[in-house]
């Protein structure tokens, strides 16, 4: 299980460089740079080696992400773990009447039809929101990032909601990458929450 303190045993390994703004610019160059049909192809992949890596176990709720771009899509692992049975929590950070909502609200995924584009742009369910503290109900949580280590260190896309929102919680994190995204350290600041697996187009990583 991960630490549910941001950093707390992993100050001493704080990384200064390379800078996390270049990580990610030279990351999503990476992405972008991807063909659709080479994205498409990543996903299944991934997608498949995760419910493989689930086996027998399948959470009763799942909080994921709904991916936006050119990052690892997450919209068949969604309907598929939601077609077994899972509960599927999905951020919501849309725009609030005080403006811009940084401490994500969770909703259940009910479909592709019921869906909307939200804040940036990300996809985000029609269903009524649950409030900041639903994402304790997940006993699997399925993260978004930038790049990662095989120790679990995790740079991710720059919000910082992500880290926000898990503190308190105790879940296993799976961190869904592309094979070039696993890097020898990435940059951590102290609040950085540490991912337990890492799934990308061809392997599995139990972060140690």
């Amino acid at each position: 299980m991960a630490s549910p303190t941001p950093g707390a045993e992993r100050e001493n390994r704080k990384v200064v460089q390379p800078a996390k703004a270049a990580i990610r610019v030279s990351v999503r160059a990476s992405r972008m740079a991807r063909t659709p049909a080479d994205r498409l192809a990543d996903d299944r992949a991934r997608t498949a080696l995760v419910l493989a890596a689930l086996g027998s176990w399948m959470p009763r709720v799942v909080a994921a992400y709904a991916s936006v771009g050119a990052e690892p899509g997450t919209a068949e692992l969604v309907r598929a773990l939601a077609s077994r049975g899972a509960t599927v929590l999905l951020p919501v950070l849309s725009v609030g009447v005080a403006g811009q909502d940084r401490v994500a609200r969770w909703a259940v995924y009910e479909g592709q039809e019921r869906m909307r584009k939200g804040l940036q742009g990300i996809p985000e369910p029609t269903s009524e929101p649950l409030g900041a503290d639903a994402i304790g109900r997940a006993e699997l949580v399925v993260m978004p990032g930038i790049a990662g280590t095989a120790s679990g260190d995790r740079l991710g896309t720059g919000g910082g909601w992500y880290d926000r929102a898990l503190v308190g919680t105790s879940s296993p994190r799976w961190m869904l990458l592309n094979d070039d995204e696993l890097y020898e350290a990435v940059p951590l600041d102290p609040w950085d929450l540490p991912v337990t697996t890492i799934v990308t187009p061809t392997r599995v990583v139990r972060c140690c």
